[in-house]
């Protein structure tokens, strides 16, 4: 699947020299990319590389040590506290799926995607609630929305997640290992939802354990080893001919499983 950008267009993400430590860990070095809107980037990699830290340097949920991360038109730089108006609009513009689902347990399931969108966005519960049905229905969850999160699945979940992330009307989405709590076939529907995303032009990020996602779905795969980015391509060759060492013993490790 290969989301093509116009010659001379902009990237919406710029992430440059990004590093980040934890007193004396180092978790990223150096690390750099650039992506355009409607670009699906995998990024993969033995655990403890530093893909989740590098997601959270991206929104800013932890701040990174060294460089500059760019989205749109706000850059926020290391070592410089950024605005709060800065900070806002670039939570704004990314939306972001954990590992955990993070839903509010003592509300429904239309509420949990409806909250943030009238916090945030200064929309009315009737607007909200329009908006968050839409996806929920997008999502093959209309039929849960008066029901409570613990009634639902692990996979079904995962999936409000995604609706109530969408429902802030992100640029960019970042998926952080949304199948790695689930059970293969609850996987499989999550998946399907992440498939549809990317194939309607959605601009995702998605550090995953999916093999077959990273080289049948997305346009581009960034290995990571050691806190930096070990190889960077278009799938098919990343994932067909590796050329470093590394990159292919993590690979055939993987697909071994």
């Amino acid at each position: 699947m290969l989301h093509t950008s116009r010659p001379g267009m902009q990237p919406i993400l710029c992430v440059e020299g990004v590093g980040k430590t934890f007193g004396p860990h180092r978790v990223l070095q150096d690390v750099s990319f650039s992506m355009h809107a409607g670009e699906v980037i995998a990024i993969i990699g033995p655990s403890g590389s530093g893909k989740s830290t590098l997601l959270r340097c991206i929104n800013q949920l932890e701040p990174p040590t060294e460089g500059r991360v760019t989205i749109g038109d706000v850059t926020i730089e290391a070592h410089q506290a950024p605005a709060r108006r800065e900070l806002v609009t670039l939570r704004r513009r990314i939306g972001m799926v954990f590992q955990s689902f993070n839903l509010f347990p003592h509300l429904s399931v239309l509420r949990n995607v409806s909250l943030a969108q009238e916090r945030t966005m200064g929309r009315s519960r009737a607007e909200a609630d329009k908006r968050s049905m839409e996806l929920l229905e997008r999502v093959g969850l209309a039929s849960k929305a008066a029901q409570y999160p613990v009634r639902c699945s692990g996979g079904q979940q995962q999936r409000i997640a995604i609706a109530r992330a969408l429902a802030l009307d992100p640029e960019i989405m970042l998926f952080d290992e949304p199948t790695s709590a689930l059970d293969p076939e609850l996987g499989l529907e999550v998946l399907a939802v992440m498939n549809e995303l990317a194939a309607s032009g959605m601009t995702m990020i998605v550090v995953t354990h999916e093999m077959h996602f990273a080289e049948k779905v997305s346009d581009r795969v960034i290995i990571m080893a050691d806190g930096r980015i070990l190889e960077s391509g278009p799938s098919e060759v990343v994932m067909g001919r590796p050329r470093t060492e590394r990159a292919a013993k993590f690979l055939n490790a993987v697909r071994d499983r």
